[in-house]
Formats: C-alpha cells, sequence, structure tokens
C-alpha cells in the first residue's frame, strides 16, 4: 500500500478539487474493489469513467455517476475529460492509446494521479503522479479521509434511442436491448465484438462484479472459449457470450468442448461478414480499397451443428428473444446467430 502520508496527501487532493474524475480500470474488478469505487464516487458525488479498452467492468453501469467508457486516443480521453481539475484513475493504464488521434495527454488545467498495483504501469505512465499498491487495500485505507459533499449526484445517462433493423439484419443496438431485457439481472457476458464495444456499453445493464470479460490484449479467438471457461468457473451464474463473426472463426472449435461438456452457456454470435473495427480503421485513415476485410458466407449454425452444439438462426429481434429464452432455461450449450448491420 503507499503510505499513510501519501494517502493523506491524496485524500487532500480529492477533498480540495473543484471538480474531480474517477477513472476506473479492470484491476478493480480483479480485486473486488467495485463497492470501495461506488462508495468514493458517491461520497464525492464525482463522475465515473471506465478506461480505454474495458476489459473488466469495474463500476456498475446503471449508476447515475457512471458516464461510460473512455475512448483509446489521446485527443479523445482530454476531450471527453475536459473541465475536470483533477483525474484520479484507479487499477488502470494510464492510458491504453489505439487509434493515432493525437492531442494534449490532460485537459489544460488538470492534475492526475495513478493509484495501480502495477509498477510498470506506473512508471511508463506519460504524465501524472503514482501511487502503487493494492487498489483494494489503497480505497479501502482512503475512504475514511474522504468528505462527503454536499451536492446532488451527477444525472443519470439518457436512454439511447431505439435503432432501425435491416432486411433481415439486426442493428447490433437492438440485440444489446434484447439482452437488456432478457437476461438475468447477474450475468457475465463475455465479449469480443470490437466494432460494437460503445453501442454495448451503452445498453447493457452491468450490476455485479465480475460481470465482463473483453480481450485485455485484443488478440482474435479469445470469445468462444473464454466463455465456456468463465461458464465452467462460475456455474451460478449465466455466461453470454456475444461473439463477433470474424473473431468467432478464430477459436470455433471450442464449439467441440462445449458440446462434449455440456457447457450451458449461450453464445451469440454477430454475422455482418465483415470485420468491423478493421473496417472503422480503414475509415478512420482514408483507405477505402483495403482489401480482405470481408468474411461473407459463413455458416455458424451448420458449424455449430457439426460440432454437436445446437443452433438457431436469429432474424428478427422476435426470434432472438425466443431463442435467448430458450437458451436461458436450457442445460446445454446453445449458439445463436444473428446477422446484424454492419456499424
Amino acid at each position: 500500500m503507499p503510505s499513510p502520508a501519501q494517502l493523506e496527501r491524496l485524500a487532500q487532493r480529492l477533498n480540495a478539487a473543484e471538480n474531480p474524475v474517477l477513472v476506473l480500470g479492470p484491476e478493480v474488478d480483479a480485486r473486488h474493489a467495485n463497492g470501495l469505487a461506488v462508495e468514493l464516487a458517491e461520497r464525492l458525488r464525482l463522475p465515473v469513467w471506465v478506461a480505454p479498452s474495458a476489459s473488466r467492468c469495474p463500476f456498475p453501469t446503471r449508476h447515475p455517476c457512471f458516464r461510460g467508457v473512455l475512448p483509446a486516443a489521446i485527443a479523445g480521453i482530454a476531450a471527453h475529460l475536459e473541465g475536470h481539475d483533477l483525474v484520479v484513475v484507479v487499477g488502470a493504464p494510464v492510458f491504453r492509446y489505439h487509434k493515432y488521434a493525437p492531442g494534449r495527454y490532460l485537459p489544460e488545467g488538470a492534475q492526475l494521479v495513478h493509484v495501480t498495483g502495477d509498477a510498470n504501469e506506473a512508471a511508463r505512465a506519460p504524465m501524472g503522479d503514482a501511487l502503487v499498491g493494492d487498489v483494494h487495500a489503497t480505497l479501502g485505507a482512503l475512504l475514511p479521509h474522504i468528505e462527503q459533499r454536499q451536492r446532488a449526484l451527477p444525472e443519470p445517462l439518457p436512454t439511447p434511442a431505439a435503432a432501425e433493423n435491416g432486411d433481415g439484419r439486426l442493428a447490433p443496438a437492438n440485440v444489446f436491448d434484447t439482452l437488456d431485457a432478457l437476461a438475468p439481472e447477474d450475468a457475465i457476458y463475455v465479449k469480443e465484438s470490437t466494432s460494437t464495444v460503445e453501442i454495448f456499453w451503452e445498453r447493457v445493464g452491468m450490476r455485479h462484479p465480475g460481470s465482463y470479460f473483453f480481450p485485455a490484449a485484443g488478440g482474435l479467438g479469445f470469445g468462444l472459449p473464454a466463455a465456456l471457461g468463465v461458464q465452467l468457473a462460475q456455474p451460478q451464474r449465466q455466461v453470454i457470450g456475444v461473439v463477433g463473426d470474424g473473431s468467432a472463426s478464430y477459436a470455433i472449435t471450442a464449439l467441440w468442448s462445449a458440446a462434449q461438456y455440456r457447457i450451458p452457456a449461450v453464445l451469440i454470435i454477430l454475422n455482418n461478414g465483415t470485420y468491423g473495427a478493421l473496417r472503422g480503421f480503414a475509415r478512420h485513415m482514408a483507405v477505402n480499397d483495403a482489401p480482405g476485410l470481408d468474411v461473407p458466407g459463413i455458416d455458424f449454425c451448420a458449424l455449430a451443428q457439426g460440432y454437436g452444439v445446437e443452433a438457431r438462426l436469429a432474424d428478427s429481434r422476435e426470434a432472438l428473444a425466443s431463442a435467448l429464452q430458450e437458451g436461458l432455461a436450457m442445460d446445454r450449450p446453445l449458439l445463436i446467430e444473428v446477422p446484424t448491420l454492419p456499424t
């Protein structure tokens, strides 16, 4: 843990800040410090962002303090944190940058404090002061020094509008709205559909620790086997895998294990026939003729049945709801292929 003097100094800076903001990372969820983060946010009445490229969910997404996930770009992060004078980052790298969008690392006049259990992350951060120690122990020791602010909590995020479906293809937003309406409150989502990350976090409520897993390193093929592994590790909770068609193709043999061990995960394949994340990069870099980005003609229902897993094609919201309810009631795996619109 940081020393008592370091913790006292951090508390003084938080108590004195005019407009502080909290940025949380996967270490908070891994160390089961979610509840402490909620208590800190409520005591200071401050907004809470999740750090870029989120691989875990460290804060309940329906809490009024929750603001969303920061973009993985220098300029984008600075724009989202504009107006804050103190940025406290807990359990996350400072920061993960993906798309090249240069700018200021922090808004004008902002200072940053980094609380992390990873000394290497503390050393490589390009700005701020770092306190190295277990994030659960650090937050627990910090809270008694934090003053209760006498002001209202932030306004909850507005409910996003409904999306338009295509001909036989669902908008990803409508897929996630259906999940949010029908899945158990303590469902665990294992996700590997990079192009729909922002939409997912806007639409799906996650209230409990350990509710979200996403590939931290970015390598394709995580989703299907990870969903099965998490279901084996957490048999008392329902796991729902949400995997893109490109990602699923890298580890499709996980379906054999699902069938052989009767692992009762619900596996949703978002089939838009393309690598959506790469298409996003192509647009960002103004490369409109990049080859090899499309993967049409894959029949995931046939693949699943070949491996011994039952499958359903859901090309409407009603079909998706029916298949999802069926899968949630089963004691074995079910794959649901959902033709979706590209993002």
